[in-house]
């Protein structure tokens, strides 16, 4: 039995079934979680066989992710492992231990010891990301060596012991800032490695001559004869590269960081659908998932509370219309139809997953009624209101846009040596953290945009697992900001629907983008009655589709196509072509629905009993059209075109101002939206610098080795000390997870993550580069874009320039939107030739991308009859938000932004993880416990002589 085995009988849950499919009373599968004995393990996790030689081992995903099963088998050829994505249920024809899914960031680390003081370690590809085995020419697993920490090193000594192995084998999962041991092969060592055989044969020596010349042992050099002359690897030949997009800075600059702020790709539509419900089986359903509280709300998101109101929801539909309804539509027939509505959304796709769609219901009206005993009295909810939201999916076009997006990161952002970043991931030197707010949308974009960086085949799903960490608080949310932002959509609506536009100019600036409600289109309110009429136009045409639909559904001579399968899309970068060669709508909607979204469009645009326009959904009458002249262009809808140029004149306008109505305001509401992103930015920022300047410190002051053999673990851990020491701030204090953005576990414990220089066989080892990646929606990019554009306004910088120069400005206001797939990247630089204290040492680099190109939308050439097969926009290259060959140095961009940066001691305490890492406890003493408990461990020696 292996050790694996043995250490999750504590932290994790087995059983036993006596026969194949035995049915056990104390084992328990829901859709995103199993129960042993009464403890639940939910999605991600990792299913063994108890027999500790069966290597069939499966990981089963969260329907949140996706859903489906990656199953992990030895090596065959280049496949280390096959995802299904059908598969959701755990086997039953075996005995199984079910343990906490690790996301180790796409790394697994092998280690072999030669004796309780020695260990020899390599990184290489996790086969839970995409299944493929990197192997060199030779057709060998390809693998680097990379330095232990002092704790690791403790942990091989602690295997050593317990199972009385000295030469022994073993995987480390490093999770979290923390390393577990996940398998002990036993006898086990190193296959091609100089390194290995060259220490091992030093260890062996000293053991041979401890046990029979004790007297030689202390004389004889440690290190082998012919190493004893042997220099370390020149650091001549690092690669030079210069800024790529600006100019070139000198042959001396090395990349140092790049930080990219990412916008999600393109999606359907963001719906919502509201109605109150006074029907006893949906109050019924409320109180069931809410502990039968009459007053507390309820939110539905698993596919049993989803199922549970699919299934009342049809009780009370009819299965077809009864008629035609006129278009004044009595308060029971609009009920009626959007219970149909509600029926129709959670019937999409064939099954259920929470990341696509969640009902709430809250309860408005109660009644009270006497307790069955006759005794006292209870509230009954006699009405409660359903919001029921959906849409908003990345579309197969949005996965493309990612996917490439990652592949031009990939080859233009990390030039240089070789084949620039895949040969500094793989080896160790390429720092890579991904973050993705909790949206559906976000996280597939994020999942998308790694298989593209890093050149991954297969589904998203374990992609998405095993590299993506989630952190809504940082990425998600307007409330802190929500009092600013309703101000400027009522200047805004002020400002529209006036007769002559109401320009307020802020002291009579030069510049257009300084003006109240800069970018509206001149008389704008003339533009409302056009866009209302348009709408209607098009919403009569998609109700006769849904009709058309509606009848064709009770003929027995109409085949209906099968759902459309969300899960298995999320892989997909191509159309359905079947469904649009049937004439359906693109993607899952169905006529019903397309007509629901444009009937709200209609409604909430504009109020005929009140005579009132709402301009705020102006940006959502632009995405209906953006989304449907994209989409479903095969529907031939008359007068979409017309809309799509009058929706987008006002929305280039509306959508820049919802964040803010001039720049003092755009500038306010920005800093509050992205306060926590900006400190965390600064924190990656400094860390890199610290990180650099340690790394330079340490090269300046070595001295040529006397020995090729691996340092005690005092000295080892005496340096990682001094490492550590040399950043040591408040908050480095205490131990945190990934997810603590004031603690960044890995920025502050980067040593462990390293290449070993001596043994690497790469031309630069001592060259590292970190990557953040923060993937958002919207509202983020435009208030870090208004941050970057506008902090010199800010009463405490007065008198500094923008960070972004004037010409720059006019194309960011010029440019308007910053479509699905924009980002914004910040690259630091160091100049290696330049003193430590001089500020010019680290440069920094803006650069940005105004996201898809919506120029075929507005062209009728062969390129965009092309681009609407495809159905999918290319996304537009970076732009300068400098001025060609200007410096911005570190501390002056650190100066400019830190005003309107959460502080890092402001940052909350270590939370739990919010990534999906499970919901497991982790205990640093497992180890202890398991070395404690071992049987043969108390008669062992502690020197391990034999």
């Amino acid at each position: 039995m292996s050790w694996s085995r043995s250490i999750f009988f504590m932290t994790g849950g087995r059983f036993m079934r006596e026969y194949p499919y035995q049915e056990l009373d104390y084992f328990v599968e829901q859709e995103d979680f199993v129960e042993v004995h009464g403890k639940r393990f939910w999605k991600p996790f990792v299913e063994k066989p108890i027999d500790g030689d069966d290597h069939s081992i499966m990981i089963y995903y969260p329907s949140s992710a996706g859903g489906g099963m990656k199953e992990l088998f030895r090596k065959v050829g280049n496949r280390s492992s096959e995802f299904h994505p059908e598969v959701r249920r755990v086997r039953r024809e075996g005995s199984y231990i079910y343990e906490e899914f690790m996301p180790t960031g796409g790394t697994d680390v092998k280690v072999y010891t030669v004796g309780a003081e020695y260990a020899h370690a390599e990184a290489r590809k996790s086969p839970v990301v995409d299944g493929v085995v990197m192997r060199n020419p030779d057709g060998k697993e390809v693998r680097y060596p990379v330095l232990l920490t002092p704790g690791e090193k403790q942990m091989s000594r602690d295997v050593c012991l317990a199972f009385r192995q000295l030469v022994c084998g073993f995987d480390l999962l490093r999770c979290e800032g923390r390393s577990y041991v996940c398998d002990v092969n036993g006898w086990s060592f190193v296959k091609n490695s100089y390194k290995y055989y060259d220490d091992a044969a030093c260890v062996l020596r000293k053991m041979f001559l401890d046990a029979k010349a004790p007297h030689l042992s202390t004389t004889i050099p440690p290190n082998l004869p012919w190493k004893v002359n042997e220099l370390t690897q020149s650091s001549e030949g690092l690669t030079h590269q210069g800024s790529g997009l600006i100019g070139t800075f000198g042959q001396s600059e090395e990349l140092r960081c790049v930080i990219a702020v990412i916008r999600h790709g393109d999606r359907t539509p963001k719906q919502k659908v509201k109605l109150k419900v006074t029907e006893e089986k949906l109050l019924n359903l409320m109180l069931k998932y809410n502990g039968g509280r009459a007053r507390a709300e309820t939110k539905l998101k698993s596919a049993v509370q989803l199922q549970d109101l699919l299934d009342a929801t049809r009780l009370l539909v009819p299965p077809t219309r009864s008629g035609r309804e006129s278009d004044s539509e009595t308060e029971d027939t609009e009920h009626s139809e959007k219970l149909r509505q509600v029926k129709a959304v959670l019937e999409e796709g064939g099954h259920f997953s929470g990341i696509y769609r969640k009902v709430q219901l809250k309860p408005s009206k109660w009644v009270k009624l006497s307790k069955s005993d006759g005794v006292g009295e209870d509230e009954h909810p006699v009405e409660a209101l359903m919001v029921l939201k959906y849409g908003g999916v990345l579309t197969h076009a949005g996965r493309k846009q990612a996917e490439e997006l990652g592949r031009y990161f990939r080859n233009n952002i990390y030039p240089g040596e070789g084949t620039g970043l895949l040969r500094l991931h793989s080896t160790y030197r390429h720092d890579l953290k991904i973050y993705s707010s909790d949206e559906g949308r976000v996280q597939m974009s994020a999942a998308a945009f790694a298989k593209g960086l890093l050149d991954l085949e297969g589904q998203l799903t374990p992609i998405l697992v095993s590299l993506v960490s989630k952190d809504s608080s940082m990425l998600d949310g307007l409330e802190d900001a929500s009092v600013e932002m309703d101000e400027a959509k009522a200047r805004l609506h002020e400002i529209i629907t006036s007769e002559g536009k109401a320009i307020d100019k802020n002291g009579g600036s030069e510049f257009p983008w300084m003006f109240d409600g800069a970018g509206l289109p001149d008389k704008a309110s003339q533009l409302l009655r056009p866009l209302v009429n348009l709408t209607k136009k098009i919403t009569t045409q998609v109700k006769l589709l849904a009709e058309d639909e509606d009848e064709k559904l009770v003929t027995s001579s109409y085949t209906v196509l099968p759902h459309y399968d969300q899960a298995k899309a999320l892989g997909k970068t191509t159309i359905d072509v079947t469904r649009i060669a049937a004439g359906f709508p693109c993607g899952s909607e169905s006529f019903l629905l397309m007509f629901a979204r444009w009937k709200k469009l209609e409604r909430d645009l504009y109020n005929e009993r009140k005579n009132r326009y709402d301009v705020t959904q102006i940006p959502d009458v632009y995405d209906s059209c953006k989304y449907d002249l994209l989409h479903n262009a095969h529907l031939n809808l008359e007068g979409l075109a017309e809309l799509f140029k009058v929706a987008q004149l006002l929305a280039d306008g509306v959508i820049p101002n919802e964040y803010g109505i001039n720049p003092s305001q755009k500038l306010k509401i920005g800093s509050k939206i992205a306060r926590r992103l900006l400190g965390k930015i600064l924190i990656d920022l400094r860390n890199t610098r610290e990180e650099a300047i340690s790394v330079a410190e340490l090269k300046g002051s070595q001295e040529p080795p006397t020995s090729t053999f691996a340092k005690t673990r005092k000295e080892e851990t005496e340096y990682q000390v001094r490492s550590l020491n040399k950043n040591e701030d408040p908050r480095r204090s205490s131990t945190t997870s990934e997810k603590s953005l004031d603690q960044d576990d890995d920025d502050d414990r980067e040593t462990k993550y390293r290449l070993d220089p001596k043994y690497a066989n790469v031309k630069t080892p001592e060259r590292h580069v970190r990557t953040r990646l923060y993937f958002t929606s919207e509202s983020h990019i435009h208030s870090l874009m208004n941050v970057l554009r506008y902090c010199n306004l800010d009463e405490t910088l007065q008198g500094e320039d923008s960070l972004v120069c004037t010409s720059a400005l006019e194309r960011v206001f010029k440019t308007k939107e910053l479509d699905y797939m924009s980002y914004i990247v910040l690259r630091m630089f160091e100049n290696t030739e330049v003193a430590l204290e001089d500020p010019k040492r680290f440069r920094m680099e803006m650069t940005f991308s105004r996201g898809a190109d919506l120029s075929p939308l507005e062209s009728h050439d062969g390129d965009a009859a092309l681009l609407h097969q495809e159905h999918t926009l290319p996304i537009m290259g970076p732009e300068r938000l400098q001025e060609a060959g200007s410096y911005l140095t570190l501390d002056q961009f650190e100066k400019m932004i830190h005003p309107f940066a959460m502080p890092a001691e402001d940052f909350p305490p270590p939370a739990t993880p919010q990534a999906f890492s499970g919901y497991f406890s982790k205990s640093a003493g497992v180890f202890e416990r398991l070395v404690n408990l071992w049987p043969f461990h108390k008669g062992a020696n502690n020197n391990v002589k034999q």
